[in-house]
């Protein structure tokens, strides 16, 4: 018996296997990006907020259950044009109290304006899979001036749906008084940071 080789084998096909199943089907290569429109795939496109709380830690909490439309083609990056709603009542956090207060009256009063948006109107593309895209944000029923800053993960099939599909990481800051959110502000900072994780699907 040779235990030594037959080791070695094994070891190298699972190896092999490890690295099949770790590699990433999409590429951050813009030529992998197919023209056309896309629909937010909600599943896998989350809103993470960011504040600062009392001075002790940073808090975070997140918003999910996206739709919305990308209009998009590589050969012309500045026509892209976004349009993502998120419903207000999907917020969460690590305590379910706190969770409700924010829906509430006192804070984003879901009930009043159930819906976060942000429309793009005009994109400028960057090096290295950057861009910004400027556009309006409409919170807590008011609509003001965004910016994002947006960086392109990836684009391909989707191994599982075969479908093509779109990743981008966002990164936008707001301060939320200018929304009429001013609960605690003594406690609670008015600067927000949001980080947005966000996949898209070609449309038929």
């Amino acid at each position: 018996m040779r235990p030594l080789p037959l080791l070695a084998a094994a070891l190298f096909a699972t190896s092999a296997v490890a690295q099949v199943a770790t590699s990433a089907p999409a590429m951050p290569n813009p030529s992998k990006i197919v023209a056309g429109n896309y629909a937010v795939e909600p599943d896998h496109t989350q809103v993470i907020f960011a504040v600062d709380h009392m001075g002790f830690s940073i808090f975070r909490g997140f918003l999910s259950q996206a739709s919305g439309s990308l209009m998009i083609d590589p050969a012309k990056p500045a026509a892209t044009q976004l349009s993502v709603t998120i419903p207000i009542a999907s917020i969460h956090t690590t305590s379910a109290k706190l969770d409700g207060e924010l829906n509430s009256a006192d804070w984003l009063d879901a009930q009043r304006f159930p819906t976060a948006t942000f429309v793009s109107t005009k994109v400028t593309p960057g090096p290295q899979g950057l861009a910004m895209v400027e556009g309006n944000l409409t919170l807590h029923g008011v609509t003001r001036p965004a910016e994002m800053r947006v960086h392109f993960r990836g684009a391909g099939a989707n191994p599982m749906s075969k479908v093509a599909t779109i990743g981008f990481d966002g990164r936008m800051m707001l301060e939320r008084s200018q929304f009429g959110v001013t609960k605690l502000e003594a406690l609670v900072s008015d600067h927000v940071e949001l980080t947005i994780a966000a996949a898209f699907v070609l449309q038929p």
